[in-house]
């Protein structure tokens, strides 16, 4: 069996700015632009019975603005008449109105227990479309943003089972047929779960082909489900379709087709709840093992082998344990004997006494180890000058306590540590694995439409952006532009909502959930002379950040970053900032 190979991330040096000092506060005006909607945007509220954490990630904080980037300044949304709005900006002040592109053949309201409207644009011809529902659309759109040829169209329409989102996808052309990949998210019930929150994540990984010489319809020629227990941060298919990738802080693993997510769960913990093989105790000078015996065993039946460094036990024929033991024993002073209850009991004397051994035999994972309440209480005496009922209580000792005081909030994580996981379309395993640590996941963005999504990570107080290269096996993730210093500055952002940045990384941007934007710029030349009057040096550069003030009391629904705007959108509103004024 293939392990996963274990990654890291390699960060680029030369794109970190040690001696950055800081955002300075630019009072400039940022040109704002409104747009009144003819009807509002089709939000749909979680209901009731959509409650956790994970409901709120993915469809609570649902971004309802949708950027096509294969076409320069052009943003979607979907309206509460069903209608796909579209708004292309040739001159900030000459701005039409949203035109209505194409329009949903359902009623969304006959569906009690729809999610919300989701669109992907899958290439500069083709867009893949969830009406809430449950049903897929892929579109062949011609080419958008021309008149003349631009002509929305369904090529492929079928009911998928429960509500979804579509959360990426891709077109596949070659000679012979085309092919549209999507990912699909669900949040789903889970019955058998006491425990946890009662649902599980589902991404579902559907592909949608045609032949081209036949006169067939585009028919599912594959579906592939992954379960997790947490939304993805960032789930994205490589452009040549043959494999996946996922950011989450809970892992993901291919459910078999048929299979049940319940099933699957029923295996893991029944593989997890089998009995041990054998019970392990030991003491400074001696290991007791106990091994369970069969019913009428014999002393003929069992044979021991000790040795220096290894022991061998066979049971009726069988093979039962054997391996390289942790350290080694006095093999002529060790002895086996069978108890009264069954069971067989052997006793190993220890070379090295007063080692701890970790394990009996070396990668074996069959045995459980029993601790002694005496071991325990000697063990948390060892350690109690970590803990205190107190913060910090004697910082001056010998060994002095973490001082949590040291630590700003926007320092401290609340989630466990994520992972960024690559999977192989064909075989379904894990073949890279990059654990992120504190790494804490920002945004992503499309900065190359043929590529796919870049992710942005912090590391230490910087957020830095990594490009995907599925063709670049020793090399995958590539690291292309860095924020200074706004991985701290976001943390202190307690009401932000959306975050994004331009695809030329010329800024950075993130608003609240009402009325706020902030806009960060990358450090640029200064037109003036000025000085750091502490170091009484000339200051080259300065990165500018900015503050929007939105006059609105609608919460925002969308927010999308293009090189030159950015694009809000509230309930009955659109509005335009004009960022950067240079081409």
């Amino acid at each position: 069996m293939e392990v996963a190979a274990n990654c890291s991330l390699r960060v680029k040096r030369p794109l970190l700015d040690p001696r950055f000092e800081g955002y300075k506060l630019s009072l400039e005006p940022l040109p704002c632009y409104q747009l009144e909607l003819d009807a509002a945007v089709a939000e749909v509220k979680l209901r009731d019975d959509q409650y956790t954490l994970e409901h709120m990630h993915a469809f609570g904080m649902y971004n309802y603005l949708h950027c096509d980037s294969w076409y320069q300044d052009s943003v979607y949304y979907i309206d509460t008449l069903g209608r796909i709005m579209n708004l292309t900006v040739m001159l900030d002040t000459a701005l039409g109105k949203p035109r209505e592109v194409f329009r949903l053949p359902t009623d969304l309201t006959a569906c009690d227990n729809r999610l919300c409207a989701s669109i992907h644009f899958t290439s500069s011809t083709w867009v893949t479309l969830s009406d809430g529902t449950g049903r897929l659309y892929v579109i062949g759109t011609g080419e958008r943003g021309n008149s003349a040829s631009e002509k929305w169209e369904i090529m492929f329409n079928e009911e998928l089972g429960d509500p979804f989102i579509i959360i990426h996808s891709i077109s596949l052309l070659n000679a012979e047929e085309h092919s549209i990949a999507t990912l699909l998210l669900r949040i789903e019930k889970e019955e058998l779960d006491m425990k946890g929150s009662g649902f599980y994540v589902s991404l579902e990984w559907v592909t949608i082909s045609k032949k081209n010489k036949d006169k067939k319809k585009y028919e599912i020629i594959k579906r592939d489900i992954l379960c997790g227990k947490s939304v993805p941060h960032y789930a994205a298919i490589e452009p040549d379709g043959n494999g996946l990738m996922i950011v989450s802080y809970k892992s993901f693993t291919f459910v078999q087709a048929g299979q049940d997510l319940e099933e699957n769960m029923d295996e893991d913990m029944s593989e997890k709840i089998k009995e041990p093989l054998y019970y392990w105790q030991q003491t400074e000078d001696d290991l007791t093992v106990t091994i369970r015996l069969p019913e009428d065993s014999t002393k003929e039946d069992i044979q021991v082998q000790f040795l220096p460094d290894h022991i061998n036990i066979v049971l009726k024929d069988h093979q039962f344990l054997e391996g390289k033991l942790y350290s080694s024993i006095d093999h002529e002073s060790s002895t086996w004997i069978i108890k009264e209850s069954n069971s067989l009991e052997i006793s190993l004397i220890k070379k090295n006494e007063g080692l701890t051994w970790p394990e009996l035999v070396v990668g074996d994972k069959q045995g459980e180890f029993i601790r002694d309440s005496a071991q325990c209480a000697a063990i948390a005496e060892r350690l109690m000058h970590l803990t205190s009922e107190e913060l910090n209580p004697n910082p001056d000792k010998e060994k002095p306590p973490c001082n949590a005081q040291e630590l700003e909030e926007c320092d401290i994580f609340f989630e466990e540590s994520s992972s960024l996981c690559r999977f192989d379309g064909s075989t379904l395993k894990t073949t890279h694995v990059v654990n992120l640590g504190s790494n804490q996941y920002l945004f992503s963005v499309i900065v190359d439409p043929k590529e796919m999504p870049c992710f942005c990570l912090r590391h230490d107080v910087d957020a830095l952006l990594w490009q995907p290269h599925s063709s670049k096996q020793d090399d995958m993730w590539e690291h292309i532009a860095t924020f200074n210093a706004l991985g701290y500055v976001q943390a202190s952002k307690r009401d932000k909502k959306f975050f994004a940045c331009a695809p030329n990384y010329s800024y950075a941007a993130l608003c609240e959930c009402l009325r706020r934007v902030f806009i960060y710029r990358q450090p640029a030349p200064m037109s003036t002379v000025l000085y750091n009057r502490k170091e009484g040096r000339q200051v080259g550069q300065v990165a500018k950040q900015q503050v929007a003030s939105l006059e609105t009391n609608d919460p925002i629904l969308g927010f999308q970053a293009t090189n030159e705007r950015l694009f809000v959108l509230t309930t009955r509103n659109l509005f335009l900032i004009k960022v950067n004024t240079e081409n």
